[in-house]
């Protein structure tokens, strides 16, 4: 029984912060759909399938591309061979260190637009997938002819965001859900790390105590700029970007010292 209350999923019930993570462009240097794609023979997709794209309707394109990718006999090893050799993003394992070393303040979860494959093979593979508690993104898994098949996460109504993902709708859930399973004590301060277009909807859910931490001169980040500029007031929590993980290291140790 004592041996149970050491493992990770027993951690104290009452962690203090959460903290949000994106995954291509934010955990990762650079888009794991980009970087599966290099397995293919060639490297690189035709122009038909590229030129298929429709705005909005991205899962449905990757979905065209793993189907193609199969048929031009890419085996699972190497695509999971060419998540593994993505580059985190700069200082990004330096903040998960950080992190790690105070377990007892922050909960971690991933919300993205990749998948379930990529993203678990790469948090295995750089040993820190035992820090998220959960992890939001499309659903994807081998089937018995090896291909891998991606499906879309959820249906929404929101208006701003891809047919299969709102991250706002995911965001606000799971506050929800985890008030309700801490007793009804809602964090103190959620954090939201990111870089792309589609962070900025869980980002407009953010309450004044919260940050939003945007990767600098990345689309998140560009976005938020000219939302300050335009209507202040409407975005409410604060924008801190960041080049490196140590940047949001430093603006987390300032925040532990305020307790």
């Amino acid at each position: 029984m004592t041996a149970l209350s050491n493992q990770t999923n027993a951690a104290p019930q009452q962690q203090r912060f959460l903290v949000l993570f994106d995954f291509d462009e934010t955990i990762i240097n650079e888009s794991s759909d980009d970087a599966v794609v290099r397995a293919l023979p060639g490297q690189q997709l035709p122009d038909w399938l590229k030129n298929s794209y429709r705005e909005g309707h991205y899962n449905e394109h990757m979905q065209k591309v793993l189907v193609y990718m199969a048929e031009q006999g890419v085996s699972k090893d190497s695509i999971r061979s060419a998540v593994e050799k993505i580059p985190p993003s700069p200082g990004l394992l330096n903040l998960f260190q950080y992190l790690q070393s105070h377990q007892q303040d922050f909960e971690l979860a991933v919300v993205s637009d990749a998948n379930m494959y990529f993203i678990e093979t790469w948090l295995e593979h750089a040993g820190v997938r035992h820090l998220f508690r959960k992890i939001f993104t499309n659903p994807a898994s081998f089937d018995a002819s090896g291909r891998l098949v991606l499906l879309p996460f959820h249906s929404h109504s929101c208006s701003c965001c891809p047919d299969n993902m709102c991250k706002q709708v995911i965001l606000r859930e799971y506050l929800a859900g985890r008030q309700k399973d801490r007793g009804g004590a809602p964090f103190q301060r959620v954090f939201y790390i990111g870089d792309g277009a589609n962070d900025i909807c869980p980002s407009l859910a953010l309450a004044p105590q919260d940050t939003a931490f945007p990767r600098r001169d990345f689309p998140m980040h560009r976005l938020l700029m000219n939302m300050q500029q335009s209507q202040g007031a409407k975005f409410k929590a604060n924008i801190v970007p960041w080049v490196s993980g140590e940047d949001i290291v430093d603006c987390l140790k300032k925040i532990m010292k305020e307790r």
